[in-house]
Order: C-alpha cells, then structure tokens, then sequence
C-alpha cells in the first residue's frame, strides 16, 4: 500500500518538509495496520519505530511511580508517537494500544537517516518544528496550570451545597457571634424583666430548645461545606499532580527529540565538509 507524501504535510513535526523531502520519505517508510486493543508497543519495548496516524486512533499511557496508568496522549488522524524514543534510541517509557481499528504509518531511524543523506536541509526544518512544538507545549502547560478548579467546581454546584457553603461561612464568622450573642442577650433580659408574665422563664428551657435544635442542623450542614471543600482540595491535588507528570514527560520527550536532530544535523554537516 502506497503511502501518500502529503500525509506528512498534516503532522506538526513534518510541516516545513518540501514535497521533494516528503515524497523521498513516503518511499522509505511502511502502512501498517493494527486491530482494536492491538496493542501496537509496549513500556520497556526496544523503540525502533515511529508511528503517524492515518486513520483511527490510539490510545499512550504510562505507570507513574505508585503503579497507576496515566494517560499521556491520545493520537489520531495525522498525530505522531513513539518519536521520542525512537531518537533517543532507548527503551519505550509509554505503552500504546489501538482503541479502533487503526492504520498508521511506520517511521524508522533508517528511514530519517535516508531522508536527511538526500536532503540534509530537511534536518533543519525538522528541527525548527520540534522548537516550535516545546513552545507550544510550554504554552499548554501554563495553561493547564493555571486552571481554576474554584470555577470548575462552581459549575457542578446544586442549590443545597450553595446553602450548605452559605450557612458555614455565616457560621464561621463574627457577625454570626455577634448577632446571635444580642439575640442570647435580648432573650435573656426580656424573659427576666417580664417576671411572671415571660414567655421563657428562667431556667429558659425554650431557649435551650431552639439552642438544640440549632446545633442538630448547624452542624451537619458545616460538614457537608467541609466535605465540599476537602473534595476540592483532593481534585486540586490530583490536577496538579497529573500537571506535573505529563509536563516532566512532555518536556523530556522534547529535549530527547531536539537533542538527537542536533546530532543528526552536526553529523551530516560534517559529512558535508568533508
């Protein structure tokens, strides 16, 4: 099965090629095509090969360091991946799996080794959009990063946790102790000064009633705002937390990339003096 040039015009790291760079890099690489769940690599798999999209799409995780399944990438028409570690020479760090019936294109060091003996210029370009890429990166990173998890969660929010998040902000305040402290007063004074003609005398048991019954509703309102809150906190914790793990891999996956177009591009200049 032929492969069209024009496939790599759609791939950000191959955007600059000239169509003359692009057919000679059609001519070297294979189609392959892959089953749903066919898992394509595997983490700690020798990373020969690369893999463009055409149609379908795969699913690229990794294992943190507790030993879950983190999901990296998820790539489709015209998406690359398995780059990184096919430059790098070195152990695949990501599994990926087809989720549908997926065909791809396979790219192997051979392939960009021939592709830059024949245009050395394509080097450059190559490496101009893996620049291009770790900005871009950068620039989601910061984005990720600066998520407001207060207005997410606001979005989700029913008319009962409003009330509950009301009632624990009044109750945690002073003007709560203020005001109910004149209405404890005011009661007191009132029901003492009527004498017999009070509605609550002392020892008050109607006030302490409505003390009571306060405290039975007050409190498992609060706890349900500090439920909120600490799911909050728990959200807020694994966002970052995920943040910071796809940037560690994004940005080392980058420099890995940059570093060996560097090679590649200072040994075919040498090449090219001598």
């Amino acid at each position: 099965m032929a492969t069209d040039p024009e496939i790599f015009s759609d791939v950000p790291l191959f955007a600059l090629l000239d169509p003359d760079e692009r057919l000679i890099l059609s001519q070297q690489v294979e189609v392959r095509n892959f089953g749903a769940a066919e898992t394509i690599y595997k983490m700690g798999d020798a990373s020969q090969r690369a893999y463009v999209v055409q149609h379908g799409v795969v699913r690229v995780t990794m294992v943190d360091g507790d030993g879950n399944e983190v999901q990296v990438d998820v790539a489709s028409q015209g998406d690359i991946f398995g780059l990184s570690s096919m430059l790098a020479a070195a152990p695949h760090l990501t599994t990926a799996v087809a989720v549908e019936a997926t065909c791809a294109i396979e790219i192997d060091r051979n392939d960009l080794t021939v592709l830059f003996q024949k245009k050395p210029g394509a080097a450059m370009d190559l490496l101009t959009m893996s620049g291009r890429q770790m900005r871009a990166t950068q620039e989601l990173i910061r984005g990720r990063v600066t998520q407001n998890l207060n207005v997410m969660m606001e979005e989700k929010e029913t008319l009962g946790d409003r009330v509950a998040d009301m009632v624990a902000r009044f109750g945690g305040s002073w003007r709560f102790i203020g005001t109910f402290g004149a209405i404890l007063v005011i009661w007191i004074s009132a029901n003492v000064i009527l004498g017999n003609n009070a509605w609550d005398v002392y020892p008050f048991i109607l006030l302490n009633l409505f003390l009571s019954m306060l405290a039975a509703i007050q409190a498992p309102v609060i706890m349900m705002s500090q439920n909120r809150q600490d799911t909050k906190d728990r959200l807020r914790s694994e966002m970052d937390y995920n943040v910071n793990l796809k940037a560690e891999l994004e940005v080392s996956q980058l420099l890995e990339k940059v570093g060996n177009l560097e090679q590649k591009l200072d040994l075919l200049m040498e090449k090219g003096l001598t």
